[in-house]
């Protein structure tokens, strides 16, 4: 049963990761060693961010998971993860090509290291205990939360870094990278003051997250119509 569990869980994340890459044509472009290099790009960057956490915020405890929402820790900790955004652009800078395939193996590459990292261990320690938890679920189903929300930001950094984008459309991106980034504060905040539990967290973030990437993919398209992608 605990097998079973475990295997349901690691199918939940992981399946639709690669049928992002299989049904994306990313295969067909022979992209695999461009989405490991950034995965490897997506690990040096996260030793960058814990070196600077470490060393000019030392109370550890403030930004663990379990403690409770602090407005201004989750601030300074959001503002750290900027590094991110700097990171995700070196490895479209690194990605020869361009439209859809060139976004899609950074932000596939960079999804798919994190939840390696973040969610792997998890499932293993924890999926194949004897008690069955939702937890696993949940954090299953957050992890394709995740692999939207990081395709919609390498999406909005192409976008502000081209030059021939709509006037009309620029503060909108920048509006949409500034609440990507700060997400853990208003959304993390909004959900806190709400008192929500654990599925009406999951459904907004997943409302909230599908909304933001609908708005980049409309922002997108019309760009690509534009200069003929």
């Amino acid at each position: 049963m605990t097998l079973y569990h475990f295997g349901n869980c690691a199918a939940l994340v992981y399946v639709p990761y690669y049928f992002t890459y299989k049904y994306s044509g990313l295969s067909e472009y022979g992209a695999f060693w461009k989405c490991v290099q950034a995965g490897g790009i997506y690990v040096f960057t996260q030793l960058c961010k814990m070196l600077v956490l470490a060393t000019f915020f030392p109370d550890t405890d403030t930004f663990s998971e379990g403690a409770p929402f602090n407005f201004i820790a989750e601030f300074l900790r959001c503002s750290v993860d900027l590094v991110d955004f700097l990171g995700l652009a070196f490895v479209l800078s690194r990605i020869p090509g361009k439209g859809h395939s060139k976004l899609i193996t950074a932000g596939l590459g960079w999804a798919t290291a994190e939840v390696i990292l973040s969610r792997g261990l998890m499932l293993w320690v924890g999926a194949r205990g004897a008690e069955f938890s939702w937890i696993y679920i949940q954090k299953c189903l957050e992890s394709n939360v995740l692999l939207v929300q990081h395709l919609s930001t390498a999406t909005l950094l192409w976008l502000f870094s081209r030059h021939d984008l709509d006037k009309k459309f620029a503060p909108l991106v920048v509006l949409l990278l500034v609440a990507t980034s700060y997400r853990g504060v208003w959304l993390e905040g909004t959900l806190h003051a709400m008192s929500a539990g654990p599925w009406l967290s999951l459904a907004l973030k997943a409302l909230i997250t599908s909304c933001m990437g609908v708005g980049t993919l409309h922002i997108y398209s019309g760009l690509a119509q534009q200069i003929g992608l």
